[in-house]
């Protein structure tokens, strides 16, 4: 049963569909709580007086845009284009065709042109194909003025792609087309090559999380891309050396590619000598107006750095710049800040978890102060900040700074007490995982400035109850009034007064979303406080997501607190089979270490 179901099991193209087959797509049908896109389509038919997709002519020699249909013909293709988005739980639109996480097989496609199961045996797949193509582009030619086109997150349609592809001809129109996590495989690719060659105006294409696109299956879209395209998602595709140079190729030939995301291909830099990404990141000199470049996770090292380094001083509208994710760069970053200096518009970057040393933070720090537009700039879970903190504050632009993440990244008193300098203007603030926060929190919340910060995340940080007790203070002074999350989470030593008077001092009128949970191997009883946390929620009406895990209540409670909350959207996150009579059972009646 796994071979029917696998990549391989799709790309039998001239072979007759096995009864395996056959009696797979039956339970994926009975799995699902619709009817298959084919029935459905016939049920529309019948309601709407159109013919059924066999009445149609035979598109098969049809290479050309259908003409366009009289008024009369149009209102109907309409109505079966509602009624078959009304099915799926989507709200039709005549620019917008959104079919995410819509559970659509490759069964449904075959489905939508022919009669039955039984018929469907009789025919080879490219005349399956052939017929459903004629249904699929009488829903398309209902939609003239489409502009985007969203079917990701539909893992059973790999290998069925041209089904779409085919009639892309019928809305040549599109600007945005994303197919994510659609199990695409190299056939896929191919098609979709063939298929780009009618979208002149394509300005987004998203393909991240196919792993089938990487491993050479890139090329097939090298010379297909049109040049108005801005947008090219490839995240997740596990691109290797040989997609590099075609990569490479396609970028050279875009001039107006604006964000270029290629994150989490670790086999990107993987050739001995690095040639592939070397021609890439050269290419990458010939994309002037590029202002998003994102390299998380591609396993870039200090070679690719210097490479990489090259081009930006080729890249004037450069933006956001993520290189986060790449530990094999440690200790050679210098080879890139050289070239930062150039980058004079760079406002975001992010080298988190590369483990940088001590030399890698001088070289950046001794750039920071030509980057004077530079507003977020991300070095957490890199454990050597914790010793620059003073000297990398002092080389920001402070005024100007946004987000300044500094979480597992070692803080000791004195780089703690560094860090409020920059506090005052910082929107978004994370000391999580640093234990020193622990009994001297009043030292940062002194520092906020009234209704700037709009995230504050104080993850297992040995909080006391005294330093929640300053909390609550510094929120009736309303000065997080404009406070949208809140992470308090991983602090079990807090006792439970300390709870109650975060929750009873109010002013989080924007909260949208709070979490307390414990760690996963604590558990302790929230009875004390729970009542002040109903008794608030009124005070909270912007919260959407309120998280609970390892805290136990009674089940009375639980019903107090879902009756609280049963007219307003909240999610409330906890351990539903956790309760206290099972606390007690289990002996774990203490706080978390």
């Amino acid at each position: 049963m796994e071979a029917a179901d696998s990549p391989q099991g799709r790309d039998g193209a001239g072979q007759r569909r096995s009864p395996l087959d056959v009696l797979m797509s039956q339970i994926r049908r009975k799995r699902s709580d619709r009817k298959p896109l084919g029935r459905f389509l016939s049920w529309t038919s019948e309601r709407t007086g159109t013919g059924t997709p066999e009445d149609e002519p035979d598109c098969r020699e049809e290479t050309r845009p259908s003409p366009a249909p009289p008024e009369g013909e149009r209102d109907v293709g309409w109505g079966r284009v509602c009624a078959f988005l009304q099915k799926l739980g989507k709200k039709a639109d005549s620019r917008s065709l959104s079919l995410a996480h819509c559970d659509l097989t490759a069964t449904d496609l075959l489905e939508l042109g022919t009669d039955t199961p039984e018929s469907q045996q009789q025919l080879r797949r490219e005349e399956i194909q052939t017929l459903s193509f004629c249904s699929s582009a009488s829903l398309l030619q209902s939609l003239p003025q489409l502009e985007e086109v969203d079917v990701s997150w539909n893992d059973l349609i790999g290998g069925s792609l041209m089904a779409i592809t085919s009639h892309f001809q019928l809305v040549s129109g599109v600007r945005t087309l994303r197919l994510c996590g659609c199990r695409l495989d190299g056939e896929d690719v191919a098609a979709l090559g063939e298929g780009l060659g009618c979208t002149p105006l394509l300005e987004i294409l998203d393909l991240s999380w196919n792993s089938g696109v990487g491993g050479g299956a890139l090329q097939n879209l090298l010379g297909r891309l049109q040049p108005p395209l801005r947008e090219l998602h490839l995240v997740a595709c596990q691109l290797t050396e040989a997609d590099s140079s075609a990569l490479g190729g396609m970028v050279a030939t875009l001039p107006r590619l604006c964000v270029l995301d290629v994150s989490c291909n670790p086999q990107l830099v993987k050739d001995s000598n690095g040639a592939a990404f070397n021609q890439f990141a050269a290419s990458l000199s010939q994309a002037t107006p590029l202002t998003t470049l994102r390299l998380q996770a591609c396993g870039l090292t200090a070679d690719s750095l210097a490479a990489l380094g090259t081009s930006l001083s080729s890249l004037p509208s450069l933006r956001e710049l993520d290189l986060s994710c790449n530990k094999h760069l440690s200790g050679g970053l210098s080879h890139l800040t050289f070239y930062l200096a150039h980058v004079a518009h760079l406002e975001s970057l992010d080298l988190h978890l590369c483990a940088l040393t001590r030399a890698d933070l001088e070289a950046l720090i001794q750039v920071l102060p030509t980057l004077t537009a530079l507003t977020q700039l991300d070095l957490s879970s890199n454990k050597e900040v914790g010793g620059v903190v003073h000297p990398l504050v002092s080389s920001l632009p402070l005024t100007q700074m946004r987000r300044l993440p500094l979480n597992s990244c070692s803080l000791s008193q004195e780089s703690f007490t560094a860090l409020t300098l920059a506090v005052p203007h910082l929107r978004s603030v994370d000391v999580s995982w640093c234990k020193v926060v622990g009994g001297r929190l009043a030292l940062l919340l002194d520092a906020l400035q009234p209704s700037v910060i709009v995230e504050l995340r104080l993850s297992s940080c040995q909080l006391s109850a005294d330093d929640l007790h300053h909390l609550a203070a510094v929120c009736r002074r309303g000065s997080l009034s404009s406070l949208r999350v809140l992470d308090l989470s991983y602090n079990g030593s807090v006792a439970d007064d300390g709870w109650s008077a975060v929750l009873a001092a109010g002013g989080l009128a924007s909260l949208e979303d709070l979490d307390l949970s414990l760690r996963p191997s604590a558990s302790a009883s929230c009875s004390a406080w729970l009542p002040v946390l109903i008794r608030a929620l009124p005070q909270m009406p912007a919260l959407t997501r309120l998280a609970l895990q390892r805290w136990t209540a009674t089940s009375q409670e639980r019903r107090r607190l879902s009756h609280g909350t049963k007219n307003r959207a909240l999610l409330v996150e906890w351990d539903s089979d956790v309760t206290d009579s099972t606390l007690q059972s289990s002996g774990h009646d203490t706080p978390e270490e």
